[in-house]
């Protein structure tokens, strides 16, 4: 940890005089980076043309195990709010928001959700689970946390990100309504949601879907053989007949699992990729967060339905 902090330290003073630093931008506008897609969207909702937002990561990418890049460090610098999910989804990348939190305006998005919501984190002890727009009704309550930090931050345009969050969160509720229909489809005993690692209990809760994941809540998490073995009896005692791989995280383990069944007698299949800590590419349905979450549920509802 000493180690990494000295980077952080030379890497911060490094800005200072490091000539790459992107020129301002051609118009006046704040900028805000994002560090999933997930929240990107979610500002860009809000803000509109009022400000330009930058994500730090794309499709594909596990925020558990991401390293910032040095031009991630120097958009972190020159922005005019950084916003990050918290509740350790980021790693190691936290103590870097903690560090530029002394000098720059910065958001723990997640982190102001009440704690009431939020469920127990079993990778960090008196910590939560940071996957929390997995339920939507709950993603909406972040839409407002984000929403008063932007006004706070801008007041200048707090009207106008005030009137496009009221109308996103009504897509939103609108979307939480179509969600929970579409599993409420899926026959109860077949209700079971299993994928890489523990990134849907939020969805579980929300929708009435039991979850297991083979490694904890964070990618980093290690499983061993009693965790594989346990997931295995788990699937063919409950006659489960499809598993899921996630678009951020290697299908190798999931695929284990399915070969584990079926030499146990027991017909098991992947049923789909789910987009679980990023979203689609930029410009596809899924690379919006409503996008991305109709996607899984169709893939989802389509596997486990008879």
């Amino acid at each position: 940890m000493r180690n990494y902090l000295i980077w952080i330290g030379l890497a911060l003073g490094l800005w200072a005089c490091d000539d790459a630093v992107p020129p301002p931008a051609a118009d006046d506008r704040p900028t805000i980076v994002a560090t999933t897609g997930m929240l990107a969207d979610m500002l860009t909702q809000i803000v509109g043309d009022d400000a330009e937002v930058v994500a730090l990561m794309g499709p594909g990418v596990d925020p558990h195990l991401y390293k910032a890049t040095h031009g991630d460090l120097q958009r972190l610098q020159t922005a005019d709010l950084i916003c990050y999910n918290g509740l350790h989804l980021e790693g190691k990348m936290g103590e870097i928001f903690k560090k530029l939190s002394r000098t720059r305006p910065v958001l723990a998005v997640a982190e102001g959700i009440p704690t009431n919501r939020l469920l127990a984190n079993s990778d960090f002890a008196d910590s939560y689970d940071p996957h929390i727009w997995f339920d939507v009704s709950l993603w909406m309550q972040a839409v407002d946390v984000a929403t008063g930090a932007l006004a706070a931050q801008f007041p200048q345009h707090a009207e106008a990100f005030g009137s496009r969050a009221e109308a996103y969160k009504k897509e939103l509720s609108t979307l939480h309504d179509w969600v929970a229909a579409q599993v409420d489809s899926i026959p109860a005993n077949q209700r079971v949601l299993i994928t890489a690692h523990d990134a849907f209990h939020y969805f579980g809760r929300a929708y009435g879907i039991e979850v297991q994941g083979l490694q904890g809540i964070s990618t980093l998490s290690e499983f061993g053989l009693k965790d594989r073995v346990d997931l295995v009896n788990f699937i063919a005692g409950r006659g489960v007949k499809a598993v899921f791989v996630e678009t951020s995280v290697s299908e190798k383990n999931i695929a284990s699992i399915v070969e584990a069944c079926q030499q146990k007698g027991h017909p098991l299949r992947i049923g789909g990729h789910l987009y679980s800590d990023a979203m689609g590419a930029p410009g596809t349905p899924e690379g919006t967060y409503v996008g991305m979450i109709r996607a899984n549920v169709q893939t989802i509802v389509a596997a486990l339905n008879p």
